[in-house]
């Protein structure tokens, strides 16, 4: 078993990952940067690094880090997701200095990270993708003729992309020419590269991933799907699974899809399978190398605990599970609660968190690192907790989220919290049909009232009282 892993990333998944090494017996190295010095990734790891006063150059050295983790006697990093979780250089790095990488072999991860050559992995093992270049676009007339043949909307996306940066969608040669530009330009800025292709867009599909797990013994698992089709702008904001939208037929089959995906590119560890489904067909998207936001989901309803079984197989131990072991039960849903204002075009809202009360009680989940008291910092994603309830039933499920949402206490920053209600109380959701329009579909769901209950009021006089007598 590993004996000490250095984390290479923070906040919420930071912590989630030192406390499963806690449970495993296995020592935790945590680092920072100056912005994140009060981070409780920094407070609850067994020894804490600071990487600097820039907020985010630390957090992106590959040869830094592998270096501490030397230097530390670690023998194993676990990249969480962002930053180096899918850096191919990185994984090689940590292969070169008999550092143990969390994930995939660097290898896979190049091989999946380049979007062409990733549906071309899928083609050949008979995994469906949708209909596209075949290769990068070697420039805009390309574009155009291609775009022609299968027929609008079609999508330019970056190749090296993930994120949802570097996409456009265009609806007729005009946009083609106008957008084929600025997505170089932004993947460019954001991945180090030029290169995009182009795909037909699968217009309001429903978009559905397999959560997968592989040893290195040739054993992989699927652990049934997550819908992911409530987003924004390419951004997921609630998590269902498993999905309600699915039959038993179309679950199985997306399993046994996400499972031969794997095997066909020699897949280790823990990794993500994503499709678009529109009608009855099915469109390998993506693969992601590295555990999701969203595997909490997962782990409500299956029992596994995905965060310690990549632990094990990066050890060199086998599945703890054969896929006849693995049930599902009920639904669960994860909401993301970002520091953001979805009354101001969900833009940022950071600054000090002066009251958080944490939801609770039966089927309730919260995986955060905030407090009372933290100042959320500018540099990083908005998200500042992610708040998963689960139950046996599905109105079951959506009754205890509104009621954990009603639950929890955040004040000091504006949040998604009030906007999640409004979906859940939607017919469209609550009947279980929806897709990737539902959220611009359905702007009238921004019309909620901000005004705050007496007891929030109380709280936040009661806060600004202490602070000023210096409590």
């Amino acid at each position: 078993m590993l004996k000490k892993v250095l984390i290479a990333n923070r906040g919420e998944i930071a912590v989630r990952i030192i406390r499963a090494c806690a449970e495993m017996g296995i020592r935790s190295v945590a680092i920072y940067t100056e912005a994140d010095r009060y981070g409780l990734h920094v407070k609850r790891a067994d020894q804490s690094f600071l990487l600097g006063e820039d907020p985010l150059a630390g957090y992106l050295d590959p040869l830094r880090i592998v270096k501490l983790a030397v230097e530390t006697g670690c023998d194993a990093i676990h990249p969480g997701y962002g930053f180096l979780s899918e850096n191919a250089e990185f994984a090689r790095l940590c292969e070169k200095n008999n550092i143990t990488f969390i994930g995939p072999t660097s290898s896979v991860i190049a091989g999946m990270g380049d979007k062409t050559a990733a549906r071309d992995s899928m083609r050949k093992a008979g995994v469906p993708v949708t209909p596209g270049s075949e290769g990068n676009l070697a420039d805009l007339d390309e574009a155009l003729t291609l775009a022609d043949d299968i027929g609008y909307p079609i999508m330019i996306k970056a190749t090296s992309g993930g994120g949802g940066r570097g996409i456009r969608r265009c609806d007729n040669p005009v946009e083609l020419r106008q957008q084929y530009p600025r997505v170089i330009s932004e993947a460019t800025k954001a991945f180090g590269s030029a290169e995009v292709f182009l795909e037909k867009c699968i217009v309001n599909p429903r978009h559905i991933e397999v959560q997968i797990l592989a040893d290195k013994h040739g054993n992989v698992v699927h652990l049934y799907e997550r819908d992911c089709s409530i987003q924004r702008r390419n951004q997921k904001l609630i998590e269902i699974a498993p999905s309600p939208q699915l039959t038993p037929e179309q679950r199985d089959y997306l399993g046994n899809l996400a499972v031969r995906a794997a095997k066909a590119v020699g897949y280790e560890n823990a990794g993500t399978v994503e499709f678009l489904l529109t009608g009855n067909e099915v469109y390998f998207m993506e693969m992601n190398t590295r555990i999701q936001v969203e595997h909490t989901i997962t782990e409500q309803i299956t029992g596994v605990d995905i965060v310690r079984e990549q632990l094990r197989i990066a050890a060199g131990l086998t599945l703890s599970y054969r896929q006849q072991d693995i049930q599902y039960r009920g639904f669960a849903l994860q909401f993301r609660i970002n520091a953001e204002d979805p009354k101001n075009d969900f833009l940022p809202s950071f600054g000090r968190i002066t009251h958080y009360y944490a939801p609770g009680g039966p089927g309730v989940r919260v995986d955060t690192a905030i407090y009372t008291g933290y100042e959320i910092p500018p540099y990083f994603d908005s998200m500042c907790l992610k708040l998963v309830v689960w139950a046996l039933d599905w109105e079951d499920a959506l009754n205890r989220g509104q009621r954990a949402l009603d639950d929890m206490r955040l004040h000091g920053i504006k949040t998604t919290a009030n906007y999640y209600k409004q979906i859940l109380n939607h017919p469209d959701f609550r009947s279980g049909h929806f897709n990737t329009s539902f959220v611009p579909d359905h702007p009238e769901l921004l019309n909620y009232s901000d005004k705050q209950h007496p007891s929030a009021v109380a709280l936040a006089l009661a806060a600004a009282i202490a602070a000023h007598t210096g409590w």
